[in-house]
């Protein structure tokens, strides 16, 4: 799959720009603040329908701009691909693939698909669960739509029952609608975990294959967790849903007292072993990125096995972060699909990569 053209209209910093980019590598360019970021930003929007930094439309929207358009054409699954989304401070955003228009990101996304390492991403071994859950909905929710919309669901009852939980002991007759929350929060964790666990077990043995040949021999060994009182998380949701309620019981009056959600997908993590010592605990730095390196391009590998065909690679100034035998391992593994790195130095890069070379100087992109 590939992207041949960009048009930005009024997104973050870029007034009115468009570009055509190489269907192999293309190296981005500029001084700091200029807008290279924002550039990946805009490709994983419209691959996706969401934002890697942004939590709402109004922070993608430039200064003193009422209104933003972001617009690609290309290649996905053999066929011509038009992806659009519309920006608007005082209302609903517009989206439309093959301008045919799509009510909600999860409608809108799989045009498209896009895996971004930034330098964000070197925290998955030592950062908190959050990273790893994060890599996970991000995968997942572009392989399996329908996981994008349990994940919606989830969000929404959890923020529901955590203010229900703040608000009872002031107001006890909020108490009956708990349940209500309990039952849909178990529903929707059991969705997410299903699909999590099989995301995981094509995982592990990718990223220990890409960990091993990365570090000379290193055994990385990835294992899901999940609520204690599931013996199998890859059931089906059906037969996970009751597990989940068991746990939800034993911790009621614990969640009362702390007001607190403590069951659900909300907990899980990704535990991260290297030569079974715990990585977040004992990994050295190199081994740290070593790791966070073997996991996204193991990301890469089951997007090419469910699709067919490679995602977009977006690297955003994470060569920078890696010393050069890091750089020239993961500059060899990047053939066979489109790729966006950028960087503050383009000529280094663009000779070892063969790349086009675009610079971006005050939100215009100069190729």
């Amino acid at each position: 799959m590939f992207i041949d053209t960009i048009e930005l209209q009024g997104f973050r910093n870029y007034k009115d720009s468009a570009a055509g980019f190489s269907r192999e590598i293309n190296v981005i360019t500029g001084k700091n603040a200029q807008g290279k970021t924002n550039l990946l930003e805009a490709i994983f929007t419209l691959c996706t329908g969401k934002s890697f930094r942004a939590r709402s439309d109004r922070e993608l929207i430039g200064f003193e701009r009422e209104d933003a358009r972001l617009y690609a054409a290309g290649e996905s699954d053999g066929r011509e691909k038009r992806v659009e989304i519309r920006l608007y401070r005082g209302r609903r955003r517009e989206m439309a693939v093959n301008s045919v228009k799509r009510k909600t990101a999860q409608d809108f996304a799989g045009a498209f698909s896009a895996v971004l390492f930034c330098p964000e991403d070197l925290e998955l071994i030592r950062g908190g669960a959050s990273e790893r859950r994060r890599l996970m909905d991000m995968c997942i929710s572009q392989l399996r739509p329908r996981y994008a919309a349990a994940l919606a669901e989830f969000n929404r009852a959890y923020e529901g029952k955590t203010r229900l939980l703040k608000d009872c002991e002031e107001n006890p007759s909020l108490l009956p609608l708990l349940e209500e929350y309990d039952y849909r929060l178990a529903q929707m964790s059991a969705e997410l975990i299903h699909y999590r666990a099989r995301f995981v077990d094509s995982l592990a043995p990718e990223c220990a294959r890409i960990h091993a040949e990365f570090s000379g021999g290193e055994q990385l060994e990835v294992k899901y967790t999940t609520v204690k009182t599931i013996d199998d998380p890859k059931r089906t949701a059906a037969e996970l849903l009751p597990m989940i309620l068991e746990h939800q019981e034993k911790h009621r009056q614990a969640e009362l007292a702390s007001k607190l959600c403590l069951t659900g997908a909300h907990k899980d993590d990704l535990e991260i072993t290297i030569n079974g010592f715990p990585a977040r605990s004992y990994a050295s730095q190199g081994q740290t990125r070593t790791a966070a390196l073997s996991l996204k391009l193991a990301e890469l590998e089951i997007h090419r096995r469910d699709k067919n065909e490679y995602p977009l690679l977006l690297l955003d100034d994470v060569l920078s972060e890696l010393d050069a035998a890091r750089q020239d391992f993961v500059l060899n593994r990047i053939g066979g699909g489109q790729v966006f790195i950028t960087c503050c130095e383009d000529e280094r890069v663009a000779e070892r990569t063969g790349g086009r070379v675009l610079t971006v100087e005050n939100g215009e992109i100069r190729q």
